[in-house]
């Protein structure tokens, strides 16, 4: 009954993960992230986080993030075994995910584990230095760039829960190892939303009181916001459709700990921090993205030195895209 109930689950999972990626997987790679579900399932079995929650709640969530990312099967399956050779006590070795799973995720699932197992020296001095160091470490041990995204999501839900852990040296710790190592590795990777996010987990643990000062302010703010946003957006749309371009527009608020920074780095208070919106335009080819940009120089002038071309020089992770600051009707920068 407990084999047909975990199958069950597991079966459910994979429905929930085809529903976050938004289609539907076939049948081979359903039955392998079932089969990783069992597994996992199996070597967590009684095992609970600091939460006081199931363990096998975490490399679940550590698969839905990396889904939400569009990462591939073998991915989301690394993301589901990753700590079973780890977090298992012995229950699970490499070798059986090797025979069980094949050397391509027993490759992630082995590198997310050395990854995992550097210590770095955090808060000390020659800090670029030491960053850009530590960054290049984990690049180079992760062979594999997927065994980056599996350790960014799992450092994200780890973020996410970290309130459940008792120790605030060790917390303090996570935070700025997070602040100072994880979050620019996915800034150069171009996964700007675990970038904001792990920023602003790391901030209100580091800074509680200017967090939630600052969570405040931009609350009042809203409604004016929303608005100020709605009206680019609106302006943006109708100028790409006079000019017959099919574009999905989205607007974002800058995060928490972007905003306290630019108040730190200016010496400005919140109402004097501007440049707190950004509009997007994605469009389905390159030429249109080109014709876009200059669209959007026609209604707002830009600002000198504020254009970067990721088309020409893509990311390191394959993210193109054009990036533009402008200054609106306003007087106030809108990227």
């Amino acid at each position: 009954m407990e084999r047909l109930q975990i199958q069950k689950e597991a079966e459910e999972f994979v429905d929930e993960l085809a529903s976050i990626k938004g289609h539907e997987f076939l049948q081979k790679e359903r039955d392998l992230i079932s089969k990783a579900y069992v597994v996992a399932s199996k070597a967590h079995e009684g095992m609970v986080r600091f939460s006081g929650e199931p363990f096998i709640n975490h490399p679940k969530e550590v698969a839905r993030i990396l889904a939400s990312l569009g990462m591939d099967v073998v991915t989301i399956t690394a993301g589901l075994l990753h700590d079973v050779v780890e977090d298992s006590e012995g229950k699970v070795t490499l070798d059986d995910v090797i025979k069980i799973f094949g050397r391509e995720i027993a490759r992630i699932v082995d590198g997310v584990t050395k990854v995992s197992s550097i210590n770095p020296p955090v808060g000390m001095s020659d800090m670029k230095r030491k960053i850009e160091t530590i960054q290049k470490m984990f690049l180079a041990m992760a062979e594999d760039m997927r065994v980056i995204f599996v350790k960014l999501a799992d450092r994200l839900h780890n973020m996410r829960t970290i309130q459940y852990v008792r120790d605030e040296e060790k917390k303090r710790y996570k935070a700025l190892e997070t602040l100072e190592i994880y979050a620019p590795i996915a800034h150069k990777l171009g996964i700007h939303s675990i970038k904001s996010e792990l920023e602003d987990l790391a901030f209100k643990v580091l800074y509680p009181e200017e967090y939630y000062m600052l969570k405040r302010l931009v609350a009042e703010k809203k409604k004016e916001r929303e608005a100020r946003t709605k009206e680019y957006m609106d302006i943006l749309k109708a100028a790409l459709e006079e000019h017959g371009i099919e574009a999905k527009i989205e607007g974002r608020y800058k995060h928490y700990y972007s905003i306290w920074r630019k108040m730190k780095e200016r010496g400005k208070r919140f109402e004097e921090i501007y440049d707190l919106i950004a509009v997007r335009a994605i469009v389905k080819d390159v030429p249109t993205c080109y014709s876009v940009l200059g669209i959007v120089h026609s209604i707002w002038p830009p600002l000198p030195g504020r254009i970067k071309d990721y088309i020409a020089a893509p990311k390191s992770n394959g993210y193109k895209s054009l990036h533009t600051t402008v200054i609106t009707q306003y007087g106030e920068p809108l990227e």
